[in-house]
């Protein structure tokens, strides 16, 4: 397991009892808008709205709360016009970094995100520079308490593509497309399903063998991913378990 999935496992589990719970719920709330207002507002027709749906549930966001932002989307009650808009760049050490985001002024954001970049050692780069490094794929998180050989059937049957070992979970791959259909399919099976999102998956990956580059690294991506327009920050960055212990702490 990667020191960079392990890092990224551990911050999704206390993501929704931290301080910035407020700062989450915000960002989810954002999420099932767009995906309402690209998709249409039923569910079960709209498997992105499904798969946000399903992410704010897990957060607790507040059914009614959730529902506001559907209709909002949809048009049946006014709001912000939000766009969605990436932006890649380089953090220290070359580690790549794609950030996703919801935005009403593209202009604001944009010069926003160039200066957490600049100011956290790294540097913004032309669209394209660095997305080729990843895939979107869908990533699902189960409980630990699965059985190997079970859950291996199960995600045969359900159509995933890799299983993986993730200490206190396991991931689950597949297809963006498919990712509500496995859900499904695992639950249905009786397997505990932690979290699913679409994800931007590193298809290599630079190792961070000191403290000191981890945390180089690690302060630009949580700088990123504290800004309110910031929806998503993927990277491909690999810290060792050691390392990783000592920045944690």
């Amino acid at each position: 397991m990667s020191g960079h999935s392990k890092w990224a496992t551990t911050k999704h589990k206390k993501a929704a009892t931290d301080k910035a719970r407020g700062k989450l719920f915000a960002k989810l709330i954002r999420q099932v808008e767009v995906a309402a207002r690209e998709g249409g507002g039923d569910v079960s027709s709209n498997a992105n709205l499904r798969t946000m749906f399903a992410k704010a549930r897990e957060a607790s966001v507040p059914l009614d709360t959730i529902e506001r932002a559907v209709k909002r989307g949809t048009g049946e009650l006014e709001g912000v016009r939000y766009e969605a808009i990436s932006y890649e760049g380089y953090a220290a050490c070359g580690v790549a970094v794609i950030v996703e985001c919801l935005t009403d002024n593209r202009n604001r954001t944009g010069a926003e995100v160039r200066s957490l970049f600049s100011r956290n050692g790294g540097s913004m780069s032309e669209p394209g520079a660095v997305s080729w490094q990843f895939e979107r794929k869908g990533v699902l998180l189960l409980d630990r308490s699965a059985d190997e050989d079970e859950l291996t059937l199960a995600v045969a049957d359900a159509g995933g593509e890799d299983l993986a070992d993730h200490g206190d979970s396991w991931q689950v791959v597949c297809s963006p497309s498919d990712l509500a259909s496995v859900r499904s399919a695992l639950e249905t099976a009786g397997m505990k399903v932690e979290s699913a999102e679409l994800a931007m998956m590193p298809t290599t990956s630079v190792l961070l063998e000191t403290e000191t580059d981890a945390r180089k690294v690690l302060r630009l991506v949580e700088a990123l991913e504290d800004h309110d327009d910031v929806q998503s920050v993927w990277s491909n960055f690999d810290i060792p378990d050691a390392v990783l212990e000592t920045v944690g702490a």
